[in-house]
């Protein structure tokens, strides 16, 4: 599909065509979780983002043994192709890619294209919840080429390492410290990491939110001097655009090392003595 590196999206036809294939579990994850309620595709698996997908006491996601309990008791399997997709196209999808390929799961694709599209082709939807019988999904140690920690931010201002702010215009130059409506994700202080290119998440896609051409991104991303052999960290509000940005790198354009930092500027804008920048 569009010269992409890897084999990693489905069109909405491929999803419809195989509803009823009982070697795939379909998987919507939105950024509003009641969205799911009110209609999904038939036989999806709705997850909650914040209830379901994080540790409820300390900011991190599930460990893998809670992991692989979750995917289980909800009827994925190892040997599951899983398909994501949800909404603001495919966030939250993204970011739940990401965190299965962090726990190893390698079979899972997503969605060339959010909730938005499937309902607006006419596709089938239902309010209906799926009842998969349980199984057993067993999470690997997470896989750390992937993710980035505060510590190694820190490291990557004095290193040759690309760092990509995916947020808005607005955030990366400070202007705006937390988006309306999402307060609670905030931070002390407006700006971007040192050294930062912004490259908003949303200029990966076309307006229905499928993903541009191969070409189109790595003239993109070249263009700000993220692709110059370097290694990679992608970082956002939580991690979940700076997620959706990752699959662009790694797994769209093939970038080996490519990193999400998921504590990203919620963290980063609220610790004590770490540098930022302002302007942009």
């Amino acid at each position: 599909m569009a010269d992409y590196a890897k084999d990693v999206l489905v069109d909405t036809q491929w999803v419809e065509d195989h509803l009823g294939d009982e070697t795939v579990r379909i998987v919507e994850v939105d950024e509003n979780p009641a969205l799911y309620a009110e209609a999904h595709i038939p036989g999806a698996i709705g997850f909650d983002w914040r209830n379901d997908l994080q540790d409820q006491v300390k900011r991190d996601f599930l460990g893998p043994e809670e992991f692989g309990e979750l995917f289980g008791s909800r009827g994925v399997s190892n040997d599951h192709t899983v398909v994501l997709y949800g909404d603001r196209n495919n966030w939250f999808a993204a970011y739940t890619y990401w965190y299965l390929k962090y726990y190893g799961h390698h079979n899972v694709k997503l969605m060339n294209g959010p909730r938005e599209k499937w309902i607006s082709e006419g596709r089938p939807t239902t309010t209906d919840a799926p009842d998969h019988a349980a199984s057993s999904f067993t999470a690997k140690p997470g896989d750390d080429t992937i993710r980035a920690k505060r510590d190694e931010v820190m490291a990557a201002l004095d290193a040759p390492t690309r760092l990509v702010d995916v947020r808005s215009p607005q955030e990366y130059s400070g202007e705006l410290i937390a988006m309306a409506g999402y307060e609670q994700e905030g931070a002390q202080r407006g700006g971007h990491i040192p050294g930062a290119a912004s490259v908003p998440w949303a200029q990966a896609v076309i307006e229905d939110g499928t993903f541009k051409p191969a070409d189109e991104l790595r003239d993109l991303y070249t263009g700000k001097g993220v692709l110059d052999g370097s290694d990679v960290i992608a970082y956002c509000r939580i991690g979940e655009r700076s997620a959706h940005t990752w699959f662009v790198l790694h797994e769209l354009l093939g970038e080996d090392d490519v990193r999400n930092y998921d504590g990203s500027w919620t963290e980063w804008g609220n610790l004590v003595d770490v540098p930022i920048e302002k302007g942009s």
